[in-house]
């Protein structure tokens, strides 16, 4: 009948998913989306990024299983979740930070003190306060929660609640927590409490805290989360047995639906060619020597994984680059660049990297001419910067990795219409890039996951994913100027007169 993505509302998950939306529709799929921001703890001007989707969504999905489960339609099933997520608020507390795989835990929460309002990522929360106690906290966020006006609950409503663990919360702790909710929302707010759902439904990994989610129910709501499901860890009791775990079968990875002899590396280059062989080698090995720093800067701002994101998009395009790229064509070259990175790389760098590589592919290959002029690379970077500010919202002065490659460009046309050598403007180009994001450390962020971070807290480390892109864009323009300024300039000055 057709598919629903419920979407939790971040920069990352939108887009990966809405790439997933469009290529399935493509292909002749019913898709629907409903995205779920449930975050309560952000005041409403939060940039384009809007509210977090948190631990509301698992109700969210509950609905709509109940509702496809009974054999509605793909549009009543969108519409009922859709429905479930406008009436129902959530708030994070930690009292620790979550361990990533393979790094370092960031010691930002010292002793003595917890996070209010977080997501579910790891990145930090909104505020940072002195360990209080369970029934202090608990009406914090309560009237976090009731009184932001984010959700249609006044006194006398029905309503559900949910006591979520971050992932290393005893259920006996939760268990409290439930305990001192369930009284204030009778008493202080006068609200009818229907069900209690306490346990671990969205972890941050393992992570000591909690959120409470609170959902306004109706009949036709509450029927819905009461319908009978094996779902090993819901709470009401499930009709059956429980279903064995299964194990996902991954699939293979697959490279573009092209022709073996176009996806293969020539066995002699032509100077653009190597031109572009030298450019991408430096572009990837800047990214792999910067992976470190860019996760410590990303620990303060994100969610610590930016540097080994990119790595791997990195050492992919490189080993990728042997066996693969048709160097001698531009346009497939930066094709394949976007594969390598949609296999390799995870998150909303490597969406936006391939949103990126597409739309320059799509402008390079409307060129008939075998040989890509300087203006021609320049109109592909400025596709692909439209394109990448389409689809993630974002432009000049968000604290994104656009800070970077806007004023690059800006430099790029108007050193190239002024009649400068294409090296040239490339490099002074790529000067640009840098000044673009460094500056982003006095910017307040209004995309992504920075968006919900301090200002005080962001002025500490510049953008990564805007350095990033300034250093692999910075290292391919002085290794081209270092191997082919003199050739590069009177080859490619000769194509364009």
């Amino acid at each position: 009948m057709g598919c629903l993505l419920v979407v939790t509302n971040y920069t990352g998950d939108r887009l990966n998913f809405g790439l997933a939306a469009e290529q399935a529709r493509s292909e002749g799929y019913k898709i629907e989306t409903v995205i779920v921001g449930d975050d309560c703890a952000l005041p409403k001007s939060q940039g384009i990024a809007g509210r977090r989707g948190l631990a509301g969504t698992i109700l969210v999905n509950k609905v709509a299983g109940a509702v496809a489960a009974a054999g509605l339609s793909l549009a009543d099933v969108a519409s009922e979740a859709r429905r479930a997520s406008e009436v129902v608020g959530t708030m994070g507390v930690a009292l620790s930070v979550c361990t990533l795989p393979g790094q370092v835990t960031s010691d930002r929460l010292g002793p003595g003190k917890m996070e209010l309002g977080l997501g579910i990522h790891g990145e930090p929360g909104a505020a940072v306060a002195d360990l209080q106690p369970v029934d202090v906290v608990v009406t914090h966020v309560l009237k976090q929660i009731l009184e932001s006006n984010y959700i249609p609950i006044t006194r006398g409503n029905r309503v559900v609640l949910m006591i979520n663990g971050l992932g290393a919360t005893p259920v006996m702790e939760l268990m409290i927590a439930a305990g001192k909710t369930v009284p204030k929302l009778q008493l202080e707010f006068g609200l009818l409490v229907e069900r209690v759902y306490t346990g671990s439904f969205m972890t941050s990994l393992d992570m000591k805290g909690f959120s409470i989610s609170i959902m306004k129910v109706d009949q036709t709501l509450l029927q819905h989360l009461d319908a009978s499901t094996k779902a090993p860890h819901w709470p009401v009791g499930s009709a059956g047995n429980r279903p064995p775990a299964k194990i996902p079968v991954p699939l293979p990875s697959s490279r573009s639906m092209k022709s073996d002899e176009l996806l293969s590396r020539p066995l002699q280059l032509t100077e653009q060619g190597h031109i572009l062989e030298v450019a991408i080698e430096a572009a990837a090995n800047a990214i792999i020597n910067m992976r470190d720093i860019l996760n410590d800067w990303d620990s303060t701002v994100g969610d610590g994984d930016c540097g080994s994101t990119m790595y791997k998009g990195a050492t992919a395009i490189l080993d990728d680059m042997k066996k693969y790229y048709p160097l001698n064509n531009a346009a497939e070259t930066v094709n394949e660049i976007g594969s390598s990175v949609r296999r390799a790389m995870g998150g909303t760098s490597g969406v936006l990297y391939t949103i990126f590589c597409k739309a320059a592919y799509a402008q390079l290959k409307a060129n008939s001419d075998s040989t890509v002029t300087a203006k021609q690379w320049a109109e592909a970077l400025e596709a692909a910067i439209a394109a990448v500010s389409k689809y993630g919202g974002a432009s000049t002065g968000y604290r994104t990795l656009l800070d970077a490659l806007i004023p690059a460009l800006a430099v790029l046309k108007e050193r190239l219409t002024s009649g400068e050598d294409s090296c040239t403007s490339f490099v002074l180009s790529s000067e640009a890039a840098v000044a673009g994001a460094g500056s982003t450390k006095d910017m307040q962020a209004q995309a992504g996951r920075s968006s919900y971070v301090s200002a005080a807290i962001l002025a500490t480390v510049p953008d990564p994913g805007a350095m990033a892109a300034a250093a692999w864009y910075r290292a391919a323009a002085l290794a081209v100027k270092d191997k082919f300024h003199p050739s590069f300039n009177s080859s490619i000055n000769k194509s364009e007169s």
